[in-house]
């Protein structure tokens, strides 16, 4: 049965909210930031509020839960969507646009010989002065060679430094009325505990170690997703291309809930349930399974507009301290 989207014509966001909780117990362990540990904070009325998994760490997982790492491909559901792939000079397998940081501007990529081609499909040329055609030129490359661009964002910096888009999908993960657990271990070394007979101790990793660890309750937690179907829409790409985008990120949703929630060694989590808050109109949010039946339809509707590359694979070859650009 083809996927109803109709709901979401007019709507400039769709909202999704997932309540959470620990497989196991009752404790779970939150995303760290170097010099400041666990982001705590109070909500407006006072809620002792934790962030469990940042913006940044979930557009990561959305995209991890769509590749096979063991065939180096899409899963299944998504094979035959473009990409672009980086070997070096022997023909080893590097990484992809899909799993790096910068996507097409990953310094792998940049500094490949292909890098140039992606400057002129853009028809970015340094030596003319003109503004650059987004909707006719940008947009419509992202598509070509690395569609998953288009949802979680892009920015060319190495070839003009102002060709961005935001993230269309956007995620994290909170939870509120939070209690701190706080325990500790130690590193134990069976030969010598005190370590200064090996001539180091513990800067060198003899002795024991003792450590302090801090993991936390909560009421609740809590994972939004916000897809800003206006953005999609201002792509200018036509309707299968939109119809495409949304439902590859509605596929990226649901499959991390089933199977990405593994955040850390002690923050492993389950879906209790998933709502859409926005639009008010009724939408019926599709099943993982309906969308794995229907993106292969749809990812062929926008290969046969002409719209992906040929073949859909770009493989390059990255060169080690050469810029290429």
């Amino acid at each position: 049965m083809p996927l109803d989207f109709s709901p979401l014509a007019t709507a400039p966001r769709l909202l999704l909210e997932a309540a959470l909780q620990p497989i196991q117990g009752h404790r779970f362990q939150p995303t760290g930031f170097p010099n400041l540990g666990a982001a705590t904070y109070k909500a407006p009325d006072g809620t002792e509020m934790l962030l469990v998994e940042s913006a940044q760490s979930v557009a990561n997982r959305l995209e991890a839960v769509c590749w096979d790492e063991v065939a180096d491909d899409w899963v299944a559901p998504l094979k035959s969507l473009p990409l672009v792939k980086v070997q070096d000079g022997s023909g080893t397998r590097l990484t992809n646009s899909v799993l790096e940081a910068h996507r097409l501007n990953s310094p792998y990529i940049e500094n490949s010989e292909w890098f140039p081609s992606l400057k002129g499909a853009i028809a970015y040329d340094e030596k003319v002065k003109r503004p650059i055609d987004m909707r006719h030129k940008v947009y419509p490359a992202m598509l070509k060679f690395d569609p998953n661009s288009l949802l979680h964002g892009f920015f060319l910096e190495s070839i003009a430094g102002v060709i961005r888009s935001p993230r269309a999908l956007s995620a994290f993960v909170e939870a509120e009325k939070v209690g701190v657990v706080s325990s500790g271990g130690v590193k134990n070394d069976r030969v010598d505990a005190s370590g200064k007979s090996e001539g180091g101790g513990s800067k060198e990793g003899y002795g024991n170690v003792p450590f302090s660890r801090d993991e936390f309750t909560a009421d609740r937690i809590t994972a939004y997703f916000n897809l800003d179907l206006a953005q999609i829409r201002c792509f200018g790409l036509g309707e299968p291309a939109e119809r495409l985008l949304t439902a590859l990120a509605l596929f990226k949703i649901r499959r991390f809930l089933a199977v990405g929630l593994r955040l850390r060694t002690a923050c492993d989590l389950e879906l209790l349930g998933l709502g859409v808050t926005r639009p008010k109109e009724k939408f019926v949010l599709p099943s993982l399974a309906e969308l794995e039946e229907e993106l292969p339809a749809l990812i062929e509707a926008v290969g046969k507009a002409g719209q992906f590359a040929d073949p859909r694979v770009t493989t390059v070859t990255w060169t080690k301290g050469k810029k290429t650009t």
